[in-house]
């Protein structure tokens, strides 16, 4: 629960940066060994492009290490069941959740009967699983996952390990992602206790719960709560890691996105811009996590009512995701749908038309035509055809929600 980016009109929690913020957030990759003479040189590749986040690149690798795995040692070896977990870990990432979800299972099966069912590295596959059905708005399958995760953890390690802390703030996210903020505030808190405990209360782990906590009080519009939060996790990352790491710069952004729902415009835009200029230095021009703050600031742009502006942003992030992401990636819908609103401000409604119809067809080929967020595309594509009047075309979309 790195990050209270604005995707368009909704706040979402975002996987952005730094493996150090955390840990939950993100899919546990496994450490692979080097037994095969070729396999150092992968597992090396494999390493940086995945820390990189440059998934398109780390998948053939992956998928080249899982194919030695299963010739020299076996399928059903925990090396190969390693191997399965992070390619799984890669394909999730790319929105190729239909692939993920087997390669994890099998990952799984391999653990339990390898080390047990309560063992802290099966709990990591537990974990994964568990994001994946978050993800993909399958909270009720997440749930008892995360509770047995929880359970496993609280038992391995101790109910105020950091650990714990990691699995606490996991399943906050759920409970966010579900509107259950009555639930999830009491697990951010505690998380944030043991990590203050821990770490000390200005380490920058405590940062990351300092993070997520406020991401709540945005959730439920207590924003001088939230903004409060996220300056002192600013500071204490300014202060531990310095004004240009990756991890400050996430920082920067959620307080941006704080002050951009208050409508305070032109501090978000200077927050936003200082941010971009880190990761832009830090990731690189067309990274993925420069094209979420990229996005963000076409968000501002266009809540100002600069649209010329914004979509000038919108487009970069749109090369930079279909890039990097690939043409049917959900981010690269998100800033579809982004572009398609501003250009119905500005009355072009053919283009905005298409872009609206493209992202309706990427959320129905990887969440399905049923889920919320087909529904939400249906729901943007309805309104443009009412604001046009041509209502013969906007009933039966309507109709369909």
């Amino acid at each position: 629960m790195k990050s209270i980016l604005v995707e368009n009109k909704q706040w979402q929690f975002r996987s952005l940066v730094a493996v150090a913020l955390l840990g939950c957030a993100f899919g546990f990759s496994i450490a692979l060994g080097e037994e095969q003479p070729d396999m150092p040189s992968l597992v090396a590749q494999f390493n940086k492009f995945y820390e990189n986040k440059q998934f398109n690149q780390a998948a053939p690798i992956a998928e080249k290490i899982l194919q030695i795995r299963e010739k020299t040692l076996g399928p059903d070896a925990r090396g190969t069941a390693a191997a399965a977990n992070n390619l799984a870990d890669v394909y999730r990432y790319m929105g190729q959740y239909a692939k993920a979800e087997p390669l994890y299972q099998r990952a799984l099966q391999v653990m339990e009967r390898e080390l047990g069912p309560d063992h802290p590295d099966t709990a990591s596959v537990l974990a994964n699983i568990a994001l994946l059905y978050s993800q993909t708005g399958a909270y009720a399958k997440a749930e008892p996952v995360y509770q047995r995760v929880l359970k496993i953890r609280e038992k391995a390690f101790g109910p105020d390990s950091p650990r714990t802390a990691d699995t606490l703030n996991a399943l906050a996210i759920l409970y966010y992602r579900n509107h259950d903020y009555a639930k999830a505030e009491p697990l951010s808190q505690r998380a944030l206790k043991i990590r203050e405990k821990a770490f000390g209360p200005d380490n920058p782990k405590t940062a990351s719960s300092l993070n997520d906590l406020a991401a709540l009080y945005v959730a439920k519009d207590e924003y001088a709560k939230a903004e409060a939060l996220l300056q002192r996790a600013l500071k204490i990352r300014e202060k531990s890691l310095g004004p240009d790491h990756p991890d400050t710069a996430v920082t920067m952004q959620n307080l941006a996105a704080v002050y951009r729902k208050m409508g305070q415009y032109k501090k978000a835009e200077q927050l936003f811009q200082r941010a971009l200029a880190v990761t832009e230095k830090t990731s690189g021009a067309d990274h993925p996590n420069t094209a979420w703050i990229v996005n963000n600031i076409g968000t501002v742009y266009h809540a100002m009512g600069k649209y010329s502006e914004a979509e000038s942003y919108f487009q970069r992030a749109l090369k930079i995701r279909e890039k990097m992401l690939g043409p049917d990636h959900p981010d690269t819908g998100s800033t579809l749908s982004a572009l398609a609103l501003d250009y119905q401000d500005m009355h072009e409604y053919a283009k905005a038309e298409s872009l609206y119809q493209r992202a309706l067809a990427i959320s129905e080929k990887v969440h399905g035509p049923e889920s919320a967020a087909a529904a939400g595309n249906l729901h943007e594509l309805a309104l443009l055809y009412f604001y046009q009047k041509d209502y013969t075309k906007s009933e039966p979309l309507y109709q369909n929600l």
